[in-house]
């Protein structure tokens, strides 16, 4: 059982082997190996810049919390000298 269950793996990793060899073979897949490289760079472009947004969010959250406290402060008096 054990036998046959790496002789169709092996089988399986031949098949995927020729198949990546025959497209690597056919025309215009250099093109299109270059168009996913560029769009993998772009992703990850953009999840740094998601990264940047969600860092002002936070500091945006934190700043809205102070301008509520403030507002709310008994005094009355924020601000006047």
């Amino acid at each position: 059982m054990a036998e046959r269950k790496q002789d169709l793996l092996g089988r399986l990793a031949d098949l995927s082997e020729e198949a990546i060899q025959k497209l690597s073979e056919a025309p215009g897949a250099d093109k299109v190996l270059h168009a996913l490289k560029g769009l993998a760079d772009r992703v990850d472009e953009l999840q740094r810049k998601t990264k940047g947004y969600e860092e002002l969010e936070r500091r945006l959250s934190t700043l809205e919390k102070k301008v509520s406290g403030l507002a709310k402060s008994p005094s009355g008096k924020t601000g006047e000298k």
